[in-house]
């Protein structure tokens, strides 16, 4: 299958990029599944960027799987994430609206089709984002862009994954939640090459 990862953290030593990023990206290889990659912070973003902008759509349209990995920044991901979205996922391209009323309408999905996966990162613990702020970053990505364009999956929300107090924790909770991450994505993509030809030979 077709494999696309967008990255959007500036900081190459950051748990996004040197950890999630290269587990994923890792994982991938060994299958030698085709993969493309989206390095917001590596692209230019100065406009005009119609031509970046065309180029990440194509690739949207390529895969089959979609991982999409950010850190959450003011209860919001990253600011070149959040442009991906607003001018990537656009009407037209990634949904339309259908009228119901004069003055009501509702998304339909045209990339219902691909799977997605997201891993964010917070610097904040879990229990005051879960119950005083209600989960509020987890629900407006998955409500109000991916429902959008991907459809309603109750996946969209079982495979949003989030990673607490990211910079405070220690190496040995970080090294988990990147095993949590090795195993989602031995989920998705099956046992390996070698795995196959072992299985094969019993």
């Amino acid at each position: 299958m077709k494999n696309l990862i967008v990255i959007g953290h500036p900081d190459k030593n950051s748990f996004c990029y040197n950890g999630i990023f290269k587990t994923i990206k890792s994982e991938i290889e060994i299958r030698k599944e085709d993969l493309e990659i989206i390095d917001l912070y590596r692209d230019s973003f100065t406009r005009p960027r119609d031509k970046v902008i065309k180029k990440y759509q194509e690739l949207v349209t390529w895969t089959d799987r979609i991982y999409i990995i950010s850190p959450v920044w003011w209860f919001r991901l990253t600011p070149r994430m959040e442009i991906f979205f607003d001018e990537v996922f656009t009407p037209g391209f990634a949904y339309k609206f259908v009228n119901i009323t004069k003055t009501y309408a509702y998304p339909k999905p045209f990339l219902k089709d691909k799977k997605l996966r997201t891993y964010v990162t917070h610097g904040a613990p879990a229990l005051p984002v879960l119950t005083l702020y209600v989960n509020s970053v987890k629900l407006r990505l998955v409500m109000g862009v991916y429902s959008f364009v991907f459809g309603w999956k109750l996946s969209l929300f079982t495979k949003t994954r989030q990673f607490w107090s990211v910079p405070f924790v220690s190496d040995k909770k970080r090294a988990k939640y990147l095993k949590t991450v090795k195993r989602d994505i031995k989920r998705d993509l099956g046992p390996s090459i070698k795995q196959q030809k072992e299985i094969l030979s019993v």
